[in-house]
Parts: structure tokens; C-alpha cells; sequence
């Protein structure tokens, strides 16, 4: 069996922030992750995903996104940078590892994995936040419509069966979705809220700039501006949506109440047949394969503080509001990787803290 000083679980941009922190402390760790190839998690993904953050918001500690630092790039952009970041600081990285299971005997941490036991002294828990796709149980029991998918499972128009297209869900990979779509079917989008809409720039600058100006992006959860922040709903980035559903190339629709094969009916009580459905209604955690009490609450999310969990040894990384909003995106995953990286260092005080 193998044993190591750290493991890292996923080579996201969580994992790879802390292995570039690791690295410069010189801590021995690896890196364990269920791809084929860094980036992967990117690569999978729909086509025409352009991220909405700028270059200069898109970039892991210590490498630059090459390009124009306004610009916004790909998703293939994305995985050949994390491939590059890899090579730049020599992180290590075994792909292809499962981890099947996690528990602890003995103050060491024991992994299952598909390639045989890992064994260390602490574990850095980095798999994201898109785990495992939520579909809401809206289903009749007479079956559920033959062409639909989850947003995470759609790749391009070209996949989508027939003219009549309903996306289920209103934050930013639904509006894109819907938005592309547009240009050759007919297409409905049902969401539960009302849309918020921020543009891409204000004044020529990003709008993530503004929000940083303002304290916003980085404000912590235990401070003032972090806890109003929290509150506010995710808006949609761009005004393409916008504009489609004002001239009516995308039609709007309530809540998804239930659904029999093709028919669904919505929360306004109409019926409306469609072709195809896409499910972009988010991830769920999926935690089982940790066995130690205490780490999961009863909503199957980790109890932490920052990233630090009661068991010693085991620090989450990554997660939505770990502590900003910044937090479950590249812009901001870096500083919570510094944050924690002192607990791998011996600082005891900083962790009794």
C-alpha cells in the first residue's frame, strides 16, 4: 500500500491551486483524479462554452491565462491551460483513480480506490461542485420523455432531437444553452425565479472588476457585505437572453410541476408538448464514498469552516461559499488554497484558531 503526507482528490482547478501551494512549500502530496487527462472536466463539456469571467479572472496562482486579459476564453482554452499548468510547477497527477471509498483508522486516512489502497496523513477532498446531476422527480408514471439529458450530458444543436426544445432552469449554462438553440429551434425555458441580469462590462470594464472594486467578489461569509452578498440570487452574465426572450425567439415558462412522456405541465396549470427537454437544474453533492462521521451534514454537504472540518487531517477545497463568493470559481479558489495551506505546514494555533 501506498502512503503519502497529502493527497488531493481531483484535478480541478481546486486540486491544482493547493498542489501549486504544496509544491512551493515543498510538502510532498499527490494528486488523484478520475479523468483520463487534466482538463477533462472542461473538455466534456458543451461545445460553445465561453466563460463568462475574463481572462484575468480565470487564471490559478502564480500562471497568467495567456491572451488578451479581457477577453473571455473557451472551455478548450481552459483544459489546455490546466494541462500547462501542470507542467509549468511539476505537479504530480495519477489519472484514471477512483476513489471509492475514504476512512480513517489509526489518525491515517485510507483510500479505495480502482487502482488498489492509498494511504496519508491528510486528505484534501477537491472534487467540485458539479458532481451529480439533479433532475427534480417531476416524472409521471407513464415514462419520461425519450429525448432528454442533463445540461452537463449536451455538447452542441446537433445532438437535440426535433424542433420543440424545453430548458428546465434559469442560471447561466441554461441561458447559454437556450440561447444557442435558438438560432435553428423553437425553444421554451422554465425557471422557478425571476431573471437577474448583470452585462458582461459596465463602462468598459468586467463586471467582475466592479464587483471586486466594491468588496463584493472576495467579501468573506462572516462580514457584513459577504452576508448580504450570499443572499442575493445568481444572476446571468449577459444580455443575450435577455434580448431573446424580449423578441420572442425564446419563450418563457413557470416552474416545471410534472411530466408524462412528451407532455409537461407547468405551475400556471398549461400543458405544452415538446421534443426534447434539457435538464439544467444543477448538481447535488456526492459525498458517499466518505465513511467517517462528522464530515457530511444531514443535507449530505461538509461541515467546515473555511475549508477545515472537525477531523483532523481532512480540508475541503473548492466549494460554493467556502468562504466567498469567489470561492467555487477560478478566480477565487487560489485564495482559499493559501488559506489552508497553512494547515499543512504545522501551524497548530492557526488551526486550533
Amino acid at each position: 500500500m501506498k502512503s503519502y503526507e497529502v493527497v488531493i482528490i481531483g484535478a480541478g482547478q481546486a486540486g491544482l491551486s493547493m498542489g501549486y501551494y504544496l509544491q512551493k512549500e515543498r510538502i510532498p502530496f499527490l494528486i488523484l483524479d478520475s479523468n483520463e487527462s487534466v482538463g477533462d472536466s472542461w473538455r466534456k463539456r458543451y461545445q460553445s462554452l465561453v466563460l463568462f469571467t475574463p481572462r484575468r479572472y480565470s487564471a490559478l496562482p502564480g500562471l497568467p491565462l495567456s491572451g488578451e486579459q479581457e477577453g473571455f476564453p473557451t472551455k478548450n482554452e481552459m483544459a489546455e491551460y490546466f494541462l500547462e499548468y501542470v507542467r509549468c510547477f511539476d505537479i504530480p497527477v495519477e489519472n484514471n483513480v477512483q476513489v471509492q471509498s475514504l476512512t480513517k483508522k489509526n489518525g491515517t486516512f485510507h483510500m479505495i480506490t480502482n487502482q488498489g489502497e492509498i494511504a496519508a496523513k491528510n486528505v484534501l477532498v477537491a472534487t467540485g461542485s458539479f458532481q451529480k446531476p439533479y433532475i427534480p422527480q417531476v416524472f409521471e408514471t407513464q415514462g419520461k420523455c425519450q429525448n432528454q439529458l442533463h445540461s452537463s450530458e449536451y455538447r452542441s444543436p446537433k445532438d437535440i432531437n426535433g424542433n420543440s426544445v424545453l430548458v428546465v432552469g434559469g442560471g447561466n449554462s441554461g441561458a447559454q444553452i437556450a440561447v444557442e438553440l435558438a438560432k435553428e429551434k423553437q425553444v421554451t425555458i422554465a425557471v422557478s425565479h425571476h431573471f437577474k441580469f448583470l452585462p458582461l462590462r459596465l463602462f468598459g470594464l468586467s463586471i467582475f472588476n466592479w464587483l471586486e472594486r466594491m468588496g463584493l467578489l472576495f467579501a468573506g461569509v462572516d462580514t457584513l457585505k459577504g452576508r448580504w452578498f450570499q443572499k442575493q440570487s445568481d444572476p446571468i452574465f449577459g444580455k443575450e437572453l435577455k434580448t431573446h426572450l424580449n423578441n420572442g425567439k425564446v419563450k418563457l415558462k413557470p416552474r416545471v410541476s410534472k411530466v408524462n412522456g412528451n407532455t409537461v405541465k407547468f405551475e400556471d396549470h398549461t400543458n405544452q408538448e415538446f421534443d426534447s427537454i434539457i435538464w439544467s437544474t444543477g448538481f447535488v453533492p456526492a459525498y458517499e464514498w466518505i465513511n467517517i462521521n462528522g464530515v457530511l451534514g444531514k443535507d449530505g454537504k461538509p461541515i467546515h469552516k473555511r475549508g477545515v472540518t472537525n477531523i483532523s487531517g481532512l480540508y475541503f477545497l473548492g466549494l460554493p461559499w467556502q468562504y466567498t463568493r469567489g470561492s467555487g470559481l477560478i478566480c477565487g479558489v487560489g485564495r482559499d488554497a493559501k488559506y489552508l495551506v497553512e494547515f499543512f505546514t504545522g501551524n497548530e494555533e492557526k488551526e486550533k484558531a
